[in-house]
């Protein structure tokens, strides 16, 4: 394979020369990467504030809170990448600031987001329930599309597979510190490629079918910040078990245990105690009325 080559031989799928960057302006290169996430993000904002208006709410506020959850997703999502990668930048911190090299993790991304959506709540006297239903409803959305940029940056894969969407990589193409030991056993002499398992793609296509869920359920939610809940327990679900496969795991210091399959679990613990409280509360409600209107009658 050519250094630039990407391809899916199950599906017959080769795609020749696929570049990482477009040079604009006499010489700018600017990240296919970086075009992605500003595309899902923009994409995003407007199907927050569509939500919000089909429901008879002011949709001008997802844009001024768009513009703060935007910057501290990224600062979230670049401080959770830095705190498990610790040892990358303990002896040159200015590099923290170098996002250009790399170095965003989603889960990051979404504390910082939710964080903010907290706030502004709490600042202009909104609804955090239904804020968050908003946004949550638009994250797989935004996650699904922006996971396409590790696709071009040639990362977030997982071991060698030989599945039907088993995606081959050259090996001078990505870094070496996410080719395993397993992943080379089954590079035999000769062969310039991995074939692994296109991690991002797995989680592409769970992010959507999980939006496409709660775009339609959104409308039948039975109280505030339920959108919110199952967001929580259906992306860390599927993030919990597609964790598993990827070699570039953030690991939790002395444990060695995934960090993002930790904040998974506690997101769907968290989501389930919710639900089941609120049930519960929801049922209780139901039977007093019960009881009171046939007092009444």
């Amino acid at each position: 394979m050519n250094v630039n080559d990407i391809a899916f031989p199950n599906l017959n799928i080769y795609l020749e020369n696929v570049p990482k960057t477009i040079t604009v302006f006499g010489g700018f290169s600017i990240a296919y990467y970086g075009i992605i996430i500003g595309a899902a993000m923009l994409l995003c904002v407007l199907t927050a504030a569509y939500d919000r208006k089909s429901r008879g709410l002011d949709p001008e506020a997802i844009w001024d809170c768009g513009i703060y959850g935007i910057i501290f997703g990224v600062i979230g999502a670049r401080l959770y990448y830095v705190i498990f990668s610790w040892d990358m930048y303990k002896d040159n911190p200015i590099e923290i600031l170098f996002t250009r090299n790399g170095g965003l993790a989603i889960y990051g991304g979404v504390i910082g987001g939710f964080l903010t959506v907290l706030v502004y709540s709490r600042i202009k006297k909104l609804s955090f329930p239904e804020m968050a239903d908003s946004v949550a409803l638009v994250f797989p959305l935004g996650q699904a599309i922006g996971r396409w940029g590790n696709f071009f940056n040639r990362e977030a894969f997982g071991g060698w597979s030989e599945n039907v969407l088993s995606m081959r990589l050259p090996l001078a193409a990505v870094r070496s510190s996410d080719v395993t030991d397993e992943i080379m056993s089954h590079v035999t002499s000769g062969m310039d490629y991995i074939q692994v398992h296109p991690t991002f793609l797995y989680e592409s296509i769970w992010n959507t079918l999980l939006f496409i869920g709660l775009f339609i359920y959104r409308k039948h939610k039975s109280y505030s910040g339920e959108i919110f809940v199952h967001y929580l327990f259906f992306y860390g679900l599927g993030r919990f078990f597609i964790e598993a496969l990827r070699t570039d795991q953030l690991l939790l210091p002395f444990v060695n245990i995934a960090a993002s399959r930790v904040v998974a679990l506690c997101c769907m613990l968290f989501s389930a105690t919710v639900s089941i409280a609120v049930q519960f509360k929801l049922i209780k409600q139901k039977t007093e009325e019960e009881k009171k209107e046939k007092k009444d009658n």
